[in-house]
């Protein structure tokens, strides 16, 4: 006999559990679009202690939704190898150009992603960041989505991280925290976010990969909110750079954790 009160008490147990572990590790990412689920999954491989914050209902960001609601995307010859990597299948639509069913690939990141390690939380909002010692960011300030979404006075919750990685897509929200709410002065020209410009995706593909950066201390910008934030062109729905980008961002992740490790 199944006992709803057993069901329940197994949820809230679990769930609690998840989240206080959740509340001191050594990467924090913002969003679990292509890009984000990417980085964590190469961190976690590595043993690195990864845990990422989407607001939406589902992962996946932009990614199931393909082009315009048909659920097929693109990838480039580059970037194959990751999907290859997440055991998602591709097929050439002509030299240089992959198609990937577009559900797939954002179930097989999410599936990849958790297995490896890293462990995701949905409908939970940025609401702020921590700042502490030498203006470095040092964790992130949380709510429920639905909390923002109703506009409810409830105050959030705090974490601590060794890192934070902004993939929160196009509006790059971690970012606009430290440059509107705190005056922050990020590695970009001018020092603020200067704004996504119109879709060329191959100048976005390509400069993707050298937007992907640590931007403020403790602060990588991945993906989408690279782009974003360091003033390059939209690409539309290829998502081989995301993908490229996730998997240098965690790269330079693991660089700055090894500096720290140092010092």
């Amino acid at each position: 006999m199944l006992d709803e009160l057993t069901i329940s008490k197994a949820i809230t147990e679990s769930f609690m559990k998840d989240f206080l572990e959740a509340m001191e590790v050594d990467v924090a990412i913002g969003g679990a679009g292509p890009a984000g689920m990417t980085a964590a999954y190469y961190l976690a491989k590595k043993g690195i202690k990864t845990v990422i914050f989407e607001r939406n209902l589902r992962p996946g960001g932009g990614m199931p939704g393909g082009g315009m609601m048909f659920n097929t995307i693109v990838v480039q010859a580059e970037a194959k190898g990751i999907l290859d990597e997440f055991d998602i299948r591709t097929k050439e639509y002509e030299k240089g150009y992959y198609i990937a069913d577009a559900v797939e690939a954002s179930s097989g990141l999410c599936f990849k992603a958790i297995q490896a390690g890293a462990k995701i939380f949905n409908l939970m909002s940025i609401e702020d960041v921590m700042i502490r010692e030498n203006d470095r960011i040092t964790g992130l300030v949380l709510n429920w989505s639905t909390v923002t979404l109703a506009g409810l006075h409830v105050d959030p919750l705090s974490m601590r991280a060794k890192v934070v990685i902004d993939a929160t897509g196009h509006a790059s929200e971690i970012c606009h925290i430290v440059v509107d709410k705190l005056g922050g002065k990020l590695r970009t020209e001018g020092g603020g976010i200067v704004g996504e410009k119109s879709m060329w995706a191959d100048v976005a593909e390509r400069r993707v990969m050298e937007n992907t950066k640590e931007v403020y201390p403790g602060l990588v910008v991945a993906g989408m909110a690279a782009n974003a934030v360091c003033g390059t062109p939209r690409m539309g729905p290829i998502f081989g750079g995301m993908l490229l980008s996730g998997k240098r961002a965690a790269e330079v992740t693991l660089e700055i954790l090894q500096q720290l490790k140092v010092s």
